[in-house]
């Protein structure tokens, strides 16, 4: 019975070990998705969003720039999980200007962003 409690005793230990170093770390995805709307309130598709790292904010935003057009849902999705790499572990916040353009009409948003989260923004357009 011993015998048992040692073997029982150390797999319980290598459980606790292992569930500490896996289960701490964050997989969820880090994304921006930001919507498009007319002053109508009705989904945009087809505009063009530009995301610009604010490298004056504080924290300080690495210089980033990435540009991708609305869906035909009206919203335009950025992996942002390369930049938080890049930032390192520390850097777990990030802030963007964004920029829509829609030949006339042009807005513009100021969005903060975290690590492993789904930040969502929506943009109006003006009539």
């Amino acid at each position: 019975m011993n015998k048992f409690k040692k073997v029982s005793f150390t797999s319980f230990l290598f459980l606790v070990a292992f569930a500490l170093f896996t289960g701490c770390k964050n997989d969820d995805p880090s994304v921006l998705k930001i919507f498009v709307r007319s002053a109508s309130n009705e989904l945009v598709k087809d505009a063009k969003v530009i995301i610009i790292g604010d490298v004056n904010s504080t924290p300080a935003t690495l210089p980033y720039v990435d540009t991708l057009v609305t869906n035909s849902s009206g919203f335009a999705a950025f992996s942002l999980d390369d930049y938080f790499t890049a930032a390192g572990e520390e850097n777990t916040v990030a802030y963007f200007d964004v920029l829509v353009k829609q030949d006339p009409k042009q807005a513009q948003a100021y969005v903060r962003c975290r690590a492993h989260i789904t930040t969502v923004e929506t943009v109006y357009l003006p009539n």
